[in-house]
């Protein structure tokens, strides 16, 4: 009897999977390729013993329409043993409008908390010991405003800004491939992320002052190899920015940080984190000539959002749980875990509450966290981990080929990369080939998960009351000089500082659209290739 071949398996990034591994498979140098945790090129592992040193900060991420709504639910997760805050804005926050404006309508405080003015921020952080817990702020064409709110706040409770330490989002050019909440055209905003780096280096040491995302890219459809890709050629952008606005690439290069997604194919996934580490120390040495330092990638971890499902929605508990573990034998520095409700609704406390305690049971129970990088060696995996660093190499050739990420955005480069990995991987799911446990497989009619709505309208109309309180209140003269400035300030050469003008508005006062709107009356608003 003739003995049948196994059916030619892909991994979800297209990878050929062989049915066994062994060691010609992998073909690597220990110490040119690999090294222990904590040495360069830190394939293994950023620091020498990574968890049995610290364990990575458990950040669930959240936002609840009202600032005093989010921040009764940030104290909930801190009493839970959650480790550090991650915020995120509603859309009117995060393009630039203030919840009275027409085109907020309908939308204040649905995708996350609205922020109009630092009132608010003062109220989203209320009884937050700033100096004791990081916190990172979701939040990209008003990243700048934000960071300065969160300043003021700081500084009206009596803390130096050297005491706070966070992240903001202040990744723009993944505005532009994948998400949408861009305000301003790329060059001045670049402008704006440079002036940051600067800012940040200076004033605020503590402070990460971006984490370039290749989360967004992959929930927009990308695979695994063009979210390694994508992100390391938007971070190249951003180094060659910064050098070029006068910045030397150690000043600012070790508080860079990162933001993945983590999809179920585990070993996929540690793979991938494993060969940003490589990719990125060869990256910063080889290209900017950066010390040892700056060659750390240092990672923020969320599990797949696009992998929830409505149908049969506990089985997200499942899915979610695979992904914590990808994530923490990747090696990363903090993470956060979905509800397993997200793809319902807000997550409830209660689901919020679980998809803590999975961190901590993986933390504690689970054995990951015993020693740095558990997986080295595996055949398999070495093997993936080389794939995966080859295949995201020529894709960054060919975005420098077009002159590098700007000028892949407005070629359409990455969009169209993502638009048909996303369309073949729908097809895959219609036909059966990629199953979807409780979607195209093993299915049931139960009902789905009923979950109550907050009252958005009641919502909004308070929001909006707040924001007129807060401009009856406030020196009308000083908001204005305040704004004068930084209008004066943008008028001039991309190397004026920018961000102690935009602090200055902050404590007069002036809401988020009222700096947007100065910015946006002398660099316009960008409009996307048709």
């Amino acid at each position: 009897m003739t003995r049948r071949e196994p059916e030619t398996r892909l991994s979800p990034s297209g990878i050929p999977i062989k049915t066994v591994y062994r060691p010609e498979d992998t073909a690597l140098e220990y110490a040119r390729d690999l090294a222990d945790p904590g040495s360069w090129p830190y394939t293994r592992g950023v620091q020498a013993s990574m968890y049995r040193g610290r364990l990575w900060t458990m950040r669930q991420y959240a936002g609840f329409g009202s600032a005093a709504g989010t921040n009764e639910r940030f104290r909930f997760l801190l009493s839970a043993g959650q480790t550090g805050l991650s915020v995120a804005f509603d859309l009117p926050t995060q393009m630039g409008l203030d919840s009275d404006s027409p085109r907020s309508a309908g939308e204040v405080g649905r995708a996350g908390v609205a922020i109009d003015s630092v009132e608010d921020m003062h109220v989203l952080l209320d009884s937050i010991p700033l100096d004791e817990v990081s916190t990172s702020m979701t939040i990209n064409a008003t990243a700048a405003t934000l960071l300065a709110m969160y300043i003021v706040v700081a500084e009206e409770r009596g803390i130096p800004r050297d005491r706070i330490s966070g992240t903001i989002q202040n990744d723009i050019l993944k505005e532009y491939i994948a998400r949408g909440t861009y305000i301003y055209p790329p060059g001045p905003s670049m402008s704006l992320i440079a002036d940051t780096f600067r800012f940040c280096a200076a004033e605020v040491p503590n402070w990460n002052p971006i984490s370039i995302s290749g989360y967004h890219i992959r929930e927009a459809g990308a695979t695994a190899v063009q979210e390694l890709a994508f992100t390391l050629a938007n971070t190249i952008e951003y180094v060659k920015r910064a050098i070029k606005s006068g910045l030397e690439v150690d000043s600012f290069a070790p508080r860079l940080s990162f933001f993945f997604a983590a999809h179920s194919d585990l070993f996929e996934e540690v793979a991938k984190f494993r060969a940003a580490r490589r990719m990125y120390a060869r990256i910063m040495r080889e290209r900017f000539g950066a010390s040892d330092a700056s060659c750390r990638l240092r990672f923020h971890t969320q599990t797949g959002g696009v992998t929830l499902t409505a149908q049969q929605p506990l089985n997200n508990v499942v899915r979610v749980t695979v992904q914590a573990l990808a994530a923490t034998l990747g090696g990363t520095q903090s993470l956060h875990t979905n509800g397993y409700d997200e793809a319902l609704a807000l997550p409830t406390a209660e689901a919020a509450t679980l998809a803590l305690r999975t961190q901590q049971i993986v933390a504690f129970e689970s054995g990951a966290a015993n020693t740095a990088d558990p997986l080295a060696g595996s055949y398999y995996v070495e093997r993936l981990t080389s794939e995966l660093e080859a295949r995201a190499s020529d894709l960054i050739a060919r975005v420098d080929a077009l002159g590098g990420s700007e000028a892949a955005i407005a070629a359409g480069f990455f969009q169209e990369e993502i638009a048909r990995s996303a369309y073949e991987h729908q097809l895959r799911i219609e036909g059966g080939e990629t199953v979807i446990v409780g979607v195209n497989s093993y299915t049931d009619e139960a009902e789905p998960l009923s979950i109550p709505a907050p009252d958005y309208s009641a919502l909004e109309r308070a929001q909006v009351e707040s924001v007129a309180r807060v401009r009856t209140a406030r020196d009308a003269g000083a908001v204005s000089a305040a704004l004068g400035a930084l209008d004066d300030a943008v008028l001039r050469d991309a190397a004026t500082p920018i961000m102690p003008l935009i602090i200055d508005a902050v404590r007069a006062r002036a809401t988020v659209e009222e700096i947007s709107r100065t910015f946006g009356a002398r660099w316009g608003f960008y409009q996307p290739p048709l």
